[in-house]
């Protein structure tokens, strides 16, 4: 992906000098398995990671590759603001309104809770924030086997496009239909929000390979190979747990892949409705 030097977005907030307290009381390969486990229970396992760790607050010392991320960071959700600008505009006669991305080590307060190293990459529909510990992209390449700048990128456009469900008021529908269902229930239709937000990020691939020529060869691959290694199917082998599809709250790698494909081939909000799909 073809990224420096290029314009970056003003609506970063960064938290990162602030600390936090990340853990050291477990290390390796614990620390992986504390987080698939949290990431796909939806629990909060910061208590886990910071037994023994950084005092919460302490000043932390930004690293060269911190403050190169921060700037991929910055320009990927600069390209997200252009192409979902013309998205509204084009297919929806709607004007975008941009997230903030909080960037933060450790932990921070998001108006949705705590965010931290454990809960993963996040949206708050509350504050309009997408909230990342770019320490997740470590965890996505070093351990989960998907690394490369456009399987990052991916992460922070399926968070965008969690703003841009938000933005239709399809957040808020769901939310309070979750209150409504049974656990079991209530995690299908999780399922549907986030296979709603892989393809939605297909949109976002689709349109930054035609305006900004970012796209090089292997990107897309490199994108459905991280949506293959965080599908709820293999985060719960990797757990070494057998997967349990009622606890299924993101989709398995073969819908998430296939998700994501449906929006970068066709480019259309419209087949992103993964709530009118007879097959998810």
């Amino acid at each position: 992906m073809e990224w420096r030097g290029r314009r970056g977005s003003g609506n970063i907030e960064d938290r990162r000098r602030m600390g936090g307290g990340r853990g050291a009381g477990i290390g390796g390969a614990g620390v992986v398995v504390v987080l698939l486990l949290g990431w796909f229970l939806g629990v909060d396992v910061t208590p886990l990671l910071q037994q023994g760790g950084t005092p919460a607050g302490a000043p932390v010392q930004l690293t060269a590759e911190d403050r190169a991320m921060g700037e991929f960071v910055s320009v990927t959700l600069a390209d997200t603001e252009e192409v979902w600008a013309a998205v509204f505009r084009e297919q929806l006669e709607a004007d975008y309104r941009p997230p903030v991305l909080v960037l933060f080590k450790g932990y921070t307060q998001s108006a949705c809770g705590g965010a931290s190293e454990a809960t993963g990459p996040f949206y708050c529909p509350v504050d309009r924030k997408v909230y990342l510990d770019t320490s997740f992209f470590t965890v996505l390449g070093q351990r989960l086997g998907a690394g490369g700048d456009f399987a990052a990128a991916y992460v922070v456009a399926h968070e965008v496009g969690h703003h841009v469900q938000n933005e239709l008021g399809i957040l808020d529908q769901t939310n309070r239909l979750r209150q409504q269902v049974d656990e079991v229930q209530g995690n299908e239709i999780s399922v549907r929000v986030e296979l709603m937000a892989d393809c939605l990020a297909g949109i976002w691939a689709r349109e930054a390979a035609a305006r900004f020529g970012s796209v090089e060869p292997g990107d897309v691959e490199e994108a459905m190979n991280a949506a293959e290694q965080i599908g709820d199917d293999t985060l719960q082998r990797e757990a070494g747990r057998r997967p349990m599809p009622d606890s299924f709250t993101h989709g398995t790698s073969e819908q998430r892949m296939r998700w994501f494909l449906t929006g970068q081939q066709g480019g259309q909000v419209e087949d992103c409705d993964t709530f009118g799909a007879a097959r998810l």
